[in-house]
């Protein structure tokens, strides 16, 4: 049985398509592959945008540190640089970037990569706390619906979906939903 009991489906409907250990099996892979990638985990920085990329920031760098990798944790909020400001709610929240990133490589984190137009906002975030050396994109699932010409560079799972599709992405699991 697994330390976390999987979340009720959405009231109206959903399917797992990962469960807590899943995911736990995709953090871990994608801590091996920041390593591998950048031969060794200094001037390495994770940082979880706000929202849904902060739980999968902490759970990547904690799996960074089982694998005796300390690397700096943050996150950034981006409500302020997205081009959608005004037709969504805007519950702005404070960025805690731990290091300065000037000539760091950067490991952008979200749960979910859809459109691509929040990763667009987290970059231009970025630029208010520095110049990094490489900006990388972890993501725990890619949907494709690609509005950007962004691409992650880690990936927990590529699940194809359609437009109208709800996804959903927790410590806990992945959710699809209409």
């Amino acid at each position: 049985m697994s330390p976390h009991p999987s979340p009720s489906p959405p009231a109206r409907g959903g399917v797992f398509v990962l469960d807590a250990a899943a995911i736990g099996r995709a953090v871990r892979r994608m801590a091996h592959e920041i390593v591998e990638r950048n031969h060794g985990s200094e001037g390495v920085v994770i940082l979880g945008l706000v929202n849904g990329g902060v739980w999968l920031a902490e759970a990547i760098g904690a799996a960074l540190r089982d694998l005796g990798e300390d690397v700096p944790v943050g996150k950034i909020d981006v409500t302020f640089h997205r081009d959608d400001i005004g037709l969504r709610a805007v519950r702005p929240a404070r960025s805690e970037v731990p290091v300065e990133i000037d000539d760091k490589t950067v490991v952008l984190v979200d749960d979910v990569l859809f459109t691509g137009r929040t990763v667009r906002a987290a970059l231009d975030a970025l630029r208010e706390f520095g110049r990094p050396q490489a900006v990388q994109l972890a993501v725990m699932v890619d949907r494709g619906h690609r509005e950007l010409p962004i691409r992650p560079d880690f990936v927990g799972k590529n699940l194809p979906t359609a437009r109208d599709e709800d996804v959903t992405a927790t410590i806990d699991g992945v959710v699809i939903s209409k």
